[in-house]
């Protein structure tokens, strides 16, 4: 995750809430490998089809873990550390005993955080989210355009639903965010996104870049952006998150590449600022990733690299160091030659390693969609 307004401004507001405050001269410790944030995908029901699911969500499958053995975990998940649960899906909320579970995470002094598609927020859901004391939710809202938001989530009023949803979570007292995947359909939003998430009153915006996993692995080519694409779109979010600074926070996430653009932009290669990008974690190093069978990955969208299964071992028993080792130090094992032969792998561990896998067929090859080597060039011309 890329806090694009903390190393633009200075400023952040969901973040600071949740995590304290930090910045490029102080990095958060709020979590660390061995004892990660957990995205926990609960279930693989949805009641959406989305082109990009990286879980390939639809109806429930056999073999999720039951109430008992979810709410062991979470007692497993007290017990080495974990700050916060982001709570997921399919959707999290079709699963009938999701407050039971969240409820438990908060009595374990666990923050609960929830990643939704909006659409089954209700005044009633609302209020009882703000019960149970869910620090965040954030919801996936991928275009201010109705129509193309609801052909990429695969559903029909998903966008009017959602638009329901995020005003009965922000009319019951909560931090609400939205979620915006990005891809050559959608890019050229991102400034009138910005300002459309304002009007409503929310505090965070977080851009998907978009991954291969799951459904998006057939989608075309013409789906992922161009480095100029890219280039217009970090410009905008700059100077969006120098407008909304302190009111509104924007993070970018599958793309440590984005910090390395400020860092050389902004930062003029300051080693500060580079360090400040490695800090920022990424998948196994600062978060991973529970199925809804118990299957522990470093993140949702690594579904190739199984690290256990909770079924089979206690979490603290997965989450070794020599497990983790390949993604604390990506950097060691890449083998694409511009991730490779790249001067910043040490601090964005090559981009993406879903990406890498699924277009490439290498886990430690090159990310395709990173666009720095394109515009390297032109960042040394500008440093001179």
């Amino acid at each position: 995750m890329i806090p694009i307004s903390v190393m633009v401004t200075g400023a952040g507001t969901t973040s600071f809430k949740v995590k304290g405050r930090f910045g490029v001269d102080k990095p958060s410790d709020f979590s660390a490998p061995l004892r990660p944030i957990v995205s926990w995908n609960l279930t693989r029901r949805c009641n959406l089809k989305c082109l990009h699911c990286y879980i390939d969500a639809g109806p429930a499958e056999a073999g999720e873990l039951t109430t008992e053995e979810a709410l062991r975990l979470v007692d497993q998940m007290a017990e080495v550390g974990v700050p916060l649960i982001l709570f997921t899906g399919g959707e999290p909320l079709t699963r009938p005993d999701f407050f039971e579970i969240a409820q438990r995470a908060r009595d374990r002094g666990i923050k609960p955080v929830l990643s939704t598609n909006g659409t089954l927020i209700t005044p009633e859901t609302a209020r009882r989210l703000k019960e149970v004391g869910f620090v965040y939710v954030g919801v996936s809202l991928d275009s201010i355009d109705e129509k193309f938001h609801d052909a990429f989530r695969g559903a029909p009023g998903s966008f009017a639903a959602a638009l329901a949803g995020i005003k009965n979570a922000i009319a019951a007292g909560l931090d609400v965010g939205l979620r915006f995947t990005v891809t050559a359909k959608n890019i050229h939003e991102a400034g009138r996104y910005v300002d459309f998430a304002a009007s409503l009153g929310v505090r965070r915006i977080t851009f998907y870049h978009l991954s291969a996993a799951g459904r998006a692995q057939k989608l075309p080519p013409d789906w992922w952006y161009t480095p100029e694409q890219y280039r217009q779109f970090m410009e905008t979010l700059i100077a969006k998150a120098r407008d909304y600074a302190g009111r509104l926070e924007i993070e970018t996430t599958l793309a440590p590449f984005d910090g390395i653009y400020i860092a050389l932009t902004l930062g003029n290669g300051d080693e500060q600022y580079l360090r400040f990008v490695e800090s920022t974690g990424g998948c196994g190093r600062k978060i991973i990733s529970i199925y809804p069978n118990g299957d522990v990955y470093p993140c949702q969208f690594i579904d190739f690299y199984k690290l256990g299964n909770v079924r089979e071992k206690p979490l603290k028993e997965i989450l070794t160091p020599n497990k983790l080792e390949p993604f604390i130090h990506t950097e060691k094992h890449l083998r694409g030659p511009k991730c490779s032969a790249c001067p910043y792998k040490q601090y964005c561990k090559g981009g993406d390693r879903a990406r890498a896998y699924y277009l490439t067929g290498d886990m430690f090859g090159d990310d395709p969609l990173c666009p720095i080597p394109t515009l390297l060039n032109k960042f040394n011309k500008e440093l001179q």
